[in-house]
């Protein structure tokens, strides 16, 4: 995913622009800390004060340069509109946020709100199309059948959440004003991975597969999420 956000934002951008990013929803801050080595002005917002603490202590590590570029905010990702003035941000960043939104739609006008003309919206969401593939490909024929028809899902946590189609957030997007303008399939092969499976020794061909497929038909439209860019209009 990280190189198919840095795809979107080179074709967007003049290399070397060091951009205003907001990553809601940073978790422990690994593509906001990511960005912020790259040169641009981070900040990270997260509800979740353990992710907080291993954000910050993950970004006391870096050279000071570096700590100077990002900011970590404790803080709900709905509340943009308290912390930020409309427009602030170059890049907005929504990776595995919305599963955990029953309601997602205000907080996505929220998030398109704090983006700048022309500025990149960056969705990554359970592929509400591809829920039956999980249990199809274990074996696991009652749930298979039980996710053909239905955008919920348990998860590897034990949690109850919910999965976006792609039909349905492309319209939202042209709705708040950030129309789609190119999606990709993540975890099209590598889904059904251990969470504790180790790294692979042909990872550079592991990673040239998964990428390939994230961006061709019909690969794309079945991986296990989905990695959606809009632009504010």
């Amino acid at each position: 995913m990280a190189r198919q956000l840095d795809e979107q934002i080179v074709g967007r951008y003049p290399v070397g622009q060091r951009l205003r990013v907001l990553d809601v929803g940073m978790g422990q801050g690994t593509q906001a800390l990511r960005l912020a080595r790259a040169g641009h002005q981070v900040t990270g917002l997260e509800q979740d004060s353990t992710m907080v603490a291993a954000a910050r202590e993950a970004l006391s590590a870096e050279p000071e340069g570096i700590r100077e570029r990002m900011r970590i905010i404790e803080g709900d990702g709905r509340d943009t509109g308290v912390h930020f003035l409309p427009g602030s941000f170059d890049v907005v960043l929504c990776h595995g946020v919305l599963m955990y939104v029953e309601e997602p739609d205000p907080l996505l006008a929220g998030l398109a709100r704090m983006l700048a003309p022309g500025g990149l919206l960056s969705l990554l969401v359970r592929n509400g199309d591809a829920l039956a593939m999980r249990p199809g490909l274990a074996g696991d024929w009652a749930g298979t059948l039980g996710a053909f028809d239905t955008t919920t899902y348990r998860n590897r946590l034990g949690l109850d959440v919910r999965a976006d189609r792609l039909s349905t957030l492309t319209a939202t997007l042209a709705g708040i004003g950030a129309p789609l303008r190119a999606w990709y399939g993540v975890r099209v092969f590598t889904d059904t991975a251990a969470d504790d499976a180790g790294t692979p020794d042909d990872m550079e061909a592991l990673l040239a597969c998964e990428e390939r497929a994230g961006r061709t038909d019909p690969y794309r439209g079945v991986a296990a999420l989905l990695h959606l860019c809009g632009v504010r209009g």
